[in-house]
């Protein structure tokens, strides 16, 4: 693997003859290169005046070189040459991040690049955005602009501003709860805790419980610029505790908790306190339940201060027939109702009863019938966007979210807002970055969420949260429940925060939980279908990242992914281009999704047996 150091005086010759062979890699004739070789010369007071770094593999052999010129704020890669032999081994991508890492360090705010015509395709990928450049010609160099950032200060403040190792606990964390509207076997919860590759913005370890494909971890590697990520999956056979298994497997437990790193799960289980000596509180995660939420909304609202804030009212029915009474009573006054458990998630145990669909359903006990077991909250439902129109693209868009964290030191840190998909009930994905929420939102969203951390830092809680809200159509948010713990619009965060970082600020990240695939892939078409989205969207001008690749091997089969663009338009033509190409794949193999209930080989089955010890990094 290449590495970066800087380049030294005595070198400037053998860097000038390296910058010329690499000029000339792309055909330009003896003439054409002589009349740039004054300007190419590299001269040994430049090595250190421009800031000139080479890239050299393990052998001492250096394969590229880069260069930083200028000052705060306004600088230029003046100089990003790689040595023929090594073009397409990823070395001008090192030299480049290393460039707009150092860019960061010294204050650069706009970064300049002059790119030759054959280089504009990776100075594209790579995040830079064309700009109004120098006069045009026959071999006319392309202008390229990058504003480069440091990582968001609650990002580091996450993880302490380093590397961590993730836990991808959820099944785990959601058994705790016993809650009746989950899936007994956690299926979708072990597909969901393929997350875990994205529970900080730069992760050591990955510890899974079901194999996951390696095409995807290097994917993802690639697309967010992570190396030396260690894998460790296939480590639970059956049941969601992930947090035993690893404490089962004494030497893999001491290398993941002697690391040094900080260890970050989907949410806090008494288990994972065990694994990771962190003590466990009795009721640290009360506010988890739905109707203890509901409490702690209207202790909040009842200090004032939050006057774009409207709270449902709620009554826990103590049974199924006090529910009954209670939709009947509402439907009967036309009025819609929500049922709910206390602890489901992603909208299980959500329902919205319209008193249309009551009558249609044979009434409220025939409806209820039909519903999971166990104790149901009602609640007033609260507004609903105009019939017929995409909430995504509505100025009063249905569901937001707030999303923080309170540290060690019971410090509460801000992540921001989002705009959360939500379709009958149910959570679909959310939307983050500049613009995603509406202006008219989003101060009177962050000041309650704010207000609500505040509230769950004191009574003791320290973790990742989240405050869920609908909007009523006439300006004002109702927040509807807590959730203590990791989410979807959390993960859009982290990536976020790791592409403004990696390629400049601005950046909408869009993550869907769930894009409908036409057939089952083997898991090398996954990775083609998954590497051959990454290209074309990239010409979109828009980064893909497979988010969850072990639905693919689903008997419905299916992926979560994520997009991300600094435009809504490229956001949403990105999103459409992913859609559709995952739809058509069965008519790739001529046939439909295959119908058997029997989900095949579970991927890179072989992975499973290395978990004991070993790894797999990528």
């Amino acid at each position: 693997m290449a590495e970066v150091r800087a380049a030294r005086p005595a070198e400037a010759d053998a860097l000038t003859g390296l910058v010329m062979r690499s000029k000339a890699y792309w055909g330009y004739g003896p003439e054409f290169l002589a009349s740039f070789a004054e300007e190419l010369r590299i001269r040994p007071g430049d090595v250190t005046a421009r800031r000139i770094v080479v890239a050299e593999d393990g052998r001492g052999t250096v394969l590229g070189l880069a260069s930083l010129d200028g000052s705060a704020p306004l600088a230029s890669l003046g100089l990003l040459f790689v040595e023929p032999s090594a073009i397409g081994r990823g070395v001008g991508r090192l030299l480049y991040l290393d460039a707009l890492r150092r860019a960061v360090e010294l204050g650069v705010r706009r970064l300049v690049i002059d790119a030759d015509p054959h280089a504009a395709g990776f100075y594209r990928a790579m995040g830079a955005e064309a700009a109004a450049g120098p006069p045009g010609g026959p071999h006319a160099l392309v202008r390229f602009e990058v504003a480069p950032v440091p990582l968001a200060g609650w990002a580091r403040a996450w993880t302490g501003g380093g590397r961590a190792v993730h836990v991808g606990n959820v099944a785990e964390f959601n058994a705790q709860f016993a809650d009746a509207s989950l899936d007994r076997e956690q299926r979708a919860a072990h597909d969901y805790a393929c997350l875990a590759a994205f529970y900080s913005p730069d992760p050591a370890a990955l510890v899974l419980p079901r194999p996951v494909p390696r095409g995807w971890t290097e994917l993802v590697c690639r697309q967010l610029g992570w190396s030396g990520v260690e894998v460790y999956d296939g480590l639970v056979e059956r049941g969601p505790e992930l947090s035993d298994a690893v404490r089962s497997r004494p030497a893999l437990a001491a290398l993941l908790t002697g690391s040094g790193l900080p260890l970050v799960p989907w949410g806090r289980t008494r288990p994972f306190g065990l694994l990771a000596d962190r003590p466990w509180r009795e009721g640290e995660l009360r506010y988890e339940s739905k109707s203890a939420a509901h409490e702690l909304f209207a202790r909040v609202l009842a200090g004032g201060g939050h006057p774009g804030i409207v709270l449902p009212a709620q009554w826990r029915a103590g049974s199924r027939w006090a529910a009954v009474r209670l939709v009947a009573a509402r439907a009967k006054a036309g009025e819609s109702t929500v049922l709910k458990s206390e602890h489901g998630v992603g909208g299980s145990g959500t329902t919205v009863l319209r008193p249309g669909e009551v009558r249609a359903g044979g009434g409220a006990g025939a409806v209820l019938r039909r519903l999971p077991r166990g104790p149901l909250l009602v609640e007033e439902f609260i507004g609903t966007p105009a019939d017929g129109r995409d909430p995504a693209q509505d100025d009063n868009p249905r569901d937001l979210t707030y999303d923080g964290f309170v540290d060690a030191e019971g410090r509460l840190h801000e992540a921001g807002a989002a705009l959360m998909d939500v379709r009958d009930g149910c959570y679909r994905g959310a939307t983050v970055g500049p613009g995603a929420v509406p202006g008219w939102a989003e101060k009177p969203l962050l000041a309650f969420g704010e207000a609500v951390g505040r509230e769950l830092a004191a009574s003791g809680y320290r973790g990742w949260f989240d405050v869920d809200f609908v909007t009523d159509g006439a300006g004002r948010l109702a927040p509807t429940e807590t959730n203590l713990r990791l989410t979807g619009p959390s993960i859009a965060f982290m990536v976020a925060a790791r592409l403004d970082a990696l390629r400049g600020a601005g950046h909408l990240v869009r993550i869907a939980d769930r894009v409908e695939l036409g057939a089952r892939l083997p898991e090398a078409q996954l990775d083609e279908l998954c590497a051959a989205l990454a290209r074309d969207c990239a010409e979109l001008g828009a980064v893909f990242v497979p988010a969850i690749p072990t639905g693919a091997f689903d008997p419905q089969p299916w992926l979560g992914v994520l997009v991300a663009a600094r435009s809504r338009e490229v956001l949403d033509a990105a999103e459409a281009l992913v859609r559709a190409r995952a739809l058509a794949v069965g008519s790739g193999f001529g046939a439909p999704p295959d119908p058997d209930p029997d989900p095949g080989p579970a991927p890179d089955q072989s992975s499973a047996s290395t978990a004991e010890t070993g790894l797999r990094a990528t």
